[in-house]
């Protein structure tokens, strides 16, 4: 060994040095999963981790009007999911500012109002996973998969684009992959399309594929893969205004004028060039901000 050779205890300590170095900036190590700490989480791919919501965004269930049927059908889906029986994975789609993603988390509520202690019936979780997740749903299966816990997973405004293919590992969990959709998880989204794809879309690939029913097919077969389909229709103009009395009602407005309200309700619609329930919620935000009333 030469004079400008490093001898062993030189070199063990500069990779004791470097290990240490490395471990001070890694990222630390996610902290295990525990459903105990909310009743919704959302999905962090990044993490691998659910992150829990101290409070989620909603309206209570009795403020949703116009949609009666489908409130009925996929509170009735779910119940019957947090009881442990069969349930079917669900779709609502149809007109913008309808409910359809409100509806999903006031049904949540609404179920877990009866779970708890003594009721045989341990707490629904909701867990949120973003459109430009998708790809990531079969890490946040394997997650939750082992839990004792039963989970609510949903997807706000799901849609799909040409040269998209992270259509695919959603139809994977929903039922054709080897594993499958756990027995513990049901997947809610909601969608301004039908198919989820847009129309041009489907007609290029019937257009330019070599086989081109088999394209479409691939394609519009994403929707068979949710057994309940939930429309969500324009509301006419009494179930527009019932939902803006409904609030009105409900968040004890003091000294409503009726006749007035009626009058600015539909005047707010018009220059909107909607009716819907996001549209009077928006308009009885602007009514309490006149009135000075505080919401909430």
């Amino acid at each position: 060994m030469t004079a400008d050779t490093p001898d062993l205890s030189e070199l063990a300590g500069l990779a004791r040095r470097i290990a240490e170095a490395l471990e001070r900036i890694a990222p630390p190590a996610p902290a295990p999963f525990d459903p105990t700490a909310a009743d919704a989480f959302v999905w962090k791919p990044d993490g691998g981790r659910l992150a829990p919501v101290a409070k989620v965004n909603r309206v209570a269930l009795a403020l949703l009007h116009g949609i009666d049927r489908v409130r009925d059908t996929l509170m009735d889906n779910t119940r019957r999911f947090a009881d442990g029986l069969p349930a079917n994975n669900a779709l609502l789609w149809g007109a913008r500012g309808m409910g359809k993603s409100s509806l999903v988390k006031a049904v949540h509520a609404e179920v877990n109002a009866a779970a708890g202690p003594g009721t045989g019936r341990a707490p629904l979780k909701l867990v949120e996973i973003h459109r430009e997740d998708i790809e990531s749903l079969p890490d946040l299966m394997n997650l939750v998969r082992p839990d004792a816990h039963r989970f609510l997973v949903f997807c706000d405004d799901l849609s799909f684009d040409a040269d998209d293919t992270s259509y695919k590992a959603l139809k994977a969990v929903l039922e054709g992959g080897v594993e499958g959709r756990p027995e513990n998880v049901l997947f809610y989204a909601t969608s301004n399309r039908r198919h989820l794809m847009p129309r041009d879309m489907v007609d290029n690939e019937r257009a330019t594929a070599i086989n081109p029913g088999e394209a479409v097919e691939e394609k519009v077969s994403l929707s068979d893969r949710f057994g309940l389909w939930l429309g969500f229709h324009k509301c006419s103009q009494d179930e527009y205004l019932a939902m803006v009395f409904g609030y009105c009602d409900a968040l004890g407005l003091p000294g409503v004028d009726r006749d007035a309200v009626r009058r600015e309700a539909l005047e707010w619609a018009t220059t909107r060039g909607a009716r819907s329930g996001r549209t009077a919620w928006q308009y009885i935000q602007d009514l309490a901000g006149r009135m000075g009333h505080r919401l909430g």
